[in-house]
């Protein structure tokens, strides 16, 4: 599972870095779909830096921790993780949805990546506590 849940990481890595790539372009979004789908417009809002710090480096960050955390098998600190960041993804999509009312398909991948290392986190936790005796 531990492997499972690093190739997630994986690949939420690489969606923030995709998400980070457009914060910094200046060239029209190659995601720019219509009027309801456009990462350029969120990852260029207010919402897009936290104490100048672009939100998608925070997500590059937080998959790598959990990369890490899921191979070195520390099945309590990467459940809390991976909560805080399922908790931070639904705020931002909370942001995209009721205020900037524009989609990211980079944030959207970010949140199906985060929901399901949440899945396999808690399969895993749960599996492990039930035979946690047994080791």
């Amino acid at each position: 599972m531990r492997f499972f849940i690093a190739v997630l990481a994986v690949i939420g890595m690489a969606l923030a870095t995709a998400a980070l790539r457009e914060h910094y372009n200046t060239k029209p979004s190659p995601c720019d779909i219509n009027t309801k789908w456009d990462c350029g417009i969120v990852n260029k809002s207010q919402f897009a830096m936290i104490h100048g710090i672009p939100v998608a480096a925070i997500g590059i960050v937080g998959y790598l921790a959990m990369a890490a955390l899921a191979l070195s098998r520390s099945r309590r600190l990467l459940l809390a993780t991976a909560l805080i960041g399922l908790g931070f993804s639904l705020y931002l999509t909370h942001i995209e949805a009721s205020v900037l009312e524009v989609w990211c398909i980079y944030c959207v991948g970010s949140l199906i990546t985060i929901s399901l290392i949440n899945l396999s986190s808690i399969g895993w936790f749960a599996y492990w506590w039930r035979h946690r005796e047994q080791e």
